[in-house]
């Protein structure tokens, strides 16, 4: 019995040492973990090198891992499962040693400043579900060797990732539910692999440069939100893929290059493929040129967002739109719809926002539209419009943004309108509506950012219910007909920042209360009737912007503020002013009458005395000129004279050129550079003008328009513009130049979406563009080897060339350039002599202007990358619009395009050799050119050489 005791005592004790071992090997095996985990965080603390918010300060040796700021453990303080450091300012990589926090769960990292690559490391991490590195500076490819094994949530949008997504990417991602990759520079396809993600329910690709087709994998994801807007995506709109996600709630396909079906005509399949997302919230197809009309199956129940902005849309809203009942916001703004809008929108009750802005709608405005009870946006601006604004828009109570300007609107404005006391932005501009403004526009109390009633014909005085709107920032009445005092009370639009009441038949004086308005920076009275003098108090305030200008205002122009910097624009017609800024600089004095006999006397004296002087400096001058004339005929018999053109300009009145632009309207506005801006005009004979205004501000401007002048009057040729004539005042410049309705050539070769060319491709053709480059290469050849005195133009770039009617260009702009003679034989050999120093203090060129051995592509001269890169691979360097087009031709036009661009690119080379005397002249670049043109309609020459400015083919 003692024996089987002392047998179990033994046991016993075997088993409690044994479990006090395993007991010991746990902790040690704990301990060990949380020291491997504190080792690589301070190793991760040693790759950053800026810590601004001292988040990391605690990150030491002393201090237990679990401590440590933004550092989670598990409630055991076993691992460290979580790191948050977002919005921490810190600079630094990414260290790889973070792989070996084998228990992490969760990385967040956004919000910082961390460079480099992302390492491929961080994928191998065994339990880690979220990472998350949004708004760095991350750079590079994905690594190939990166997977998804275990991520749940991987987001690293807004960094600066290139390259494409390498398929391994997706190799085991069963476990992924997000991808954000937004706003990045991700390139090529979005990998088919991508299938291998079941449970993903968001992909946002947004801002990308993804290319070809959705891959049609994707039907085997659970999607909820796909989001691949602002991409190069190129197909029909994908129909298939829709219809086999039944789960899709926010589809994005906005701005890619997709088709509606049919050749771009249809867009039913679609809209009815959507029929099986029955979830579907948010659809938005904008900006991609989708044409067709809108289908009956527009009327998806659940859809709260649609946005079908920027197409090629036409026809009439069809009457299902009504169907849209949890429709929140519909953009249909600039497409091509005309017609009728549907009785059935007013069924549209939870409507908060809609735009029907530049289309072609020439109706009335719908009354229904006023049973829309949530609508707090309506735009309908930019379309033809016509009759008057229905007063059942008052019944808007929600409404904080209307615009209707820019229609053909009659009659007046609706006081029940002005009861829409939420109103923050209301703007009836460029319409027809007359009779006065309601005293009702008092009860705009709310509103917050303008009111804009200009280019109407409304008349009466100016309402004193104005000075109730306490919170508006801009305030714009101009070009109507309104008459009276500004009253002094406007001192209570105390947040104001912008008025205009210029072009209209105010009268009085400028109220001293206008210094009350602390916030305005921007006040034009221009062209009304108000007189008397200029208040001082307008010092007191930082206006940044002042016009006075065609008043009745007299006296001293006030010093300080801005009147220290005003332009002389800014009073020009106030004949009855005085002062620095104004035609007068000196103020006339009172003159009294000189009563002292000693002063009659003396002023005798001086009289006599002058008079004597005078008469002998006249007999000394007359044989002195006598002189002069004989050596000067002398020199005449010996010197040939310099030719010189002369021409007769009309004279055009300040008057005439203010009336031909609508007293220069930002209507009329066509172009704009450091020394001016180009307007739009018509004279009263009918002719269409281009005028030149300078800036007076700055002082090259002032050697801008002499130098202009200076060149226009001298040349004549049929590729450089001519001038009409010139204005030319103390405080008023301007050439006047014939208008080109077809604009610049940098507007032709880089289009804007208002031009029609949705792409923003050029719509030029090869041979437009050599004869293009012929008519610059005739207009330069005249000025280096023709013109009487010869000008280098030091600017020429492409918004300098303009187009007239028949798309012939004409060089421009010669506000830089340089006059210089030769010395010697008049065939343009010899040395160049500068005739002038008015330029010396100028760049030669401009803001888009680049000098042959200036121009740098991926660290290269623009000579040594064509070379390096023409050979076999001219796709890279020649404007895609011309590829495109050249797929279209037959085989034979297409090897004369290639022979040409060839040439072209060839001769490109020669004019940007390094040493300038190693380049052909002007002469032989027409030369070439001329026979390019021939070849290119038929006249086949065998082996021509010529130019092309790098702007019209190169794409760099």
């Amino acid at each position: 019995m003692a024996f089987i005791r002392l047998s179990f005592l033994i046991l016993l004790l075997r088993h409690l040492v044994s479990v006090s071992g395993n007991t010991d090997s746990a902790y040690h095996h704990l301990h060990h973990s949380l020291l491997k985990d504190k080792a690589a965080l301070l190793a991760f603390k040693k790759s950053i090198l800026v810590d601004p918010d001292s988040k990391l300060a605690n990150w030491e040796e002393v201090v237990p891992v679990c401590n440590f700021t933004g550092v989670t453990c598990n409630k055991r303080h076993h691992r460290v499962i979580q790191i948050n450091l977002s919005s921490s300012g810190l600079v630094g990589k990414i260290s790889p040693f973070l792989s070996n926090l084998t228990g992490l769960q969760l990385l967040d990292l956004k919000e910082n400043h961390f460079f480099g690559i992302i390492p491929p490391e961080l994928s191998s991490i065994p339990r880690l579900q979220i990472l998350i590195l949004n708004t760095n500076n991350i750079n590079g490819p994905i690594p190939d060797s990166f997977a998804l094994t275990n991520l749940t949530v991987f987001a690293v949008k807004e960094n600066n990732l290139k390259g494409p997504l390498p398929p391994s990417f997706f190799s085991n991602c069963t476990q992924l539910g997000v991808i954000d990759l937004s706003f990045n520079y991700i390139q090529g396809q979005i990998p088919s692999e991508i299938g291998n993600c079941p449970r993903l329910w968001t992909l946002n690709l947004y801002n990308n440069q993804f290319t070809g087709q959705l891959p049609a994998s994707l039907t085997n994801i659970t999607l909820y939100v796909l989001d691949v807007e602002y991409n190069l995506l190129s197909s029909e709109l994908p129909t298939d893929i829709v219809q086999k996600l039944p789960t899709l709630m926010f589809l994005h396909l906005s701005y890619n290059n997709m088709t509606s079906h049919d050749n771009n005509t249809n867009l039913y399949p679609f809209f009815a493929a959507l029929g099986n997302c029955t979830n579907l919230a948010e659809l938005e197809l904008a900006g991609m040129g989708l044409g067709g009309t809108l289908p009956s199956t527009i009327g998806h129940p659940r859809l709260k967002r649609l946005e079908l902005q920027e197409n090629h849309i036409f026809g009439s809203i069809p009457p299902e739109i009504g169907n849209l009942s949890n429709i929140t916001m519909l953009n249909l703004a600039s497409n091509f719809l005309n017609g009728t809008i549907p009785v059935e929108v007013s069924l549209l009750l939870k409507l908060e926002q809609f735009f029907l802005s530049h289309n072609f709608f020439s109706i009335r405005i719908p009354v229904a539209l006023g049973k829309l009870s949530h609508l707090g946006q309506l735009d309908l601006s930019s379309n033809q419009f016509s009759g008057e604004i229905p007063s059942s828009l008052g019944d808007l109570v929600a409404l904080q943004y209307l615009f209707l300007n820019n229609n053909l609107l009659l009659g007046t404005i609706p006081p029940k309108l002005l009861k829409c006391t939420n109103l923050y932005m209301l703007d009836l501009s460029h319409n027809r509506l007359t009779g006065r403004i309601p005293p009702e526009i008092a009860e705009l109390r709310e509103m917050r950012r303008f009111i804009n009633f200009s280019h109407n014909i409304l008349e009466g005085p100016l309402p004193i219910a104005l000075s109730k709107l306490e919170n508006v920032q801009e305030m714009d009445l101009s070009s109507n007909n309104l008459s009276g005092n500004i009253f002094p009370q406007i001192s209570s639009c105390i947040a104001v920042m912008m008025i205009n009441f210029s072009h209209n038949s105010l009268e009085g004086q400028l109220p001293d209360s206008l210094g009350d308005l602390r916030n305005l920076q921007s006040f034009d009275a221009s062209s009304n009737n108000i007189a008397g003098k200029i208040p001082t108090s307008l010092t007191k305030i930082n206006l940044t912007f002042l016009n006075l200008s065609f008043n009745n205002f007299e006296g001293m122009i006030p010093s300080g503020g801005i009147f220290n910097s005003a332009a002389n624009m800014s009073f020009l017609g106030n004949t009855r002013l005085c002062g620095a800024a104004s035609s007068r600089p000196i103020c006339p004095q009172k003159k009294h009458w000189i009563r002292s006999r000693m002063f009659l006397i003396i002023l005798i004296i001086v009289i006599v005395v002058s008079v004597l002087l005078s008469a002998l400096g006249c007999v000394i001058g007359i044989r002195r000129i006598n002189l002069m004339v004989s050596s000067r005929k002398t020199e005449r018999s010996r010197k040939p004279p310099t030719p010189e053109i002369m021409h007769n300009f009309p004279r055009i009145t300040y008057k005439e050129l203010s009336e031909a632009t609508r007293g220069f309207d930002d209507q009329n506005l066509i172009g704009t550079d450091s020394y001016g801006r180009v307007y739009r005009g018509e004279l009263q004979d009918g002719r269409s003008i281009a005028v030149k205004v300078l800036h007076l501000q700055s002082g090259n401007s002032t050697k801008s328009f002499d130098r202009e002048c200076q060149v226009l009057k001298r040349i004549r040729h049929r590729n450089l513009i001519r001038i009409i004539t010139v204005c030319s005042l103390p405080d008023f410049k301007a050439l006047v130049l014939p208008y080109m309705a077809n604009g610049s050539l940098d507007s032709r070769l880089y289009p804007h979406s208002e031009s029609g060319l949705s792409s923003g491709s050029s719509d030029l053709s090869l041979i437009q563009r050599v004869s293009i480059c012929s008519d610059i290469a005739e207009g330069m050849a005249y000025l280096h080897h023709h013109s009487p005195v010869r000008v280098i133009h030091c600017d020429l770039k492409p918004s300098n060339v303009l187009l007239n009617d028949d798309m012939t260009a004409l060089v421009s702009d010669f506000g830089i350039a340089r006059l210089v003679m030769t010395a010697g034989a008049s065939n343009g050999s010899g040395a160049i002599e500068n005739m002038g120093n008015s330029t010396a203090n100028m760049l030669s060129g401009s803001i888009g202007y680049i000098a042959p051995d200036d121009m740098f592509v991926d660290g290269l001269s623009l000579h040594r990358w064509v070379k390096s890169h023409y050979h076999g691979r001219v796709e890279k360097m020649v404007d895609s619009s011309l590829i495109r087009a050249s797929r279209d031709q037959s085989p034979e036009v297409k090897r004369m395009w290639e022979v040409a661009i060839g040439e072209l690119i060839e001769l490109g080379i020669l004019c940007t050799q390094e040493t300038p005397s190693t380049r052909p002249t002007m002469l032989d670049v027409v030369d070439d050119l001329n026979r390019l043109k021939r070849y290119l309609t038929g006249d086949i020459i065998g082996s021509d050489k010529c130019i092309l400015d790098s702007h019209v083919l190169f794409v760099y």
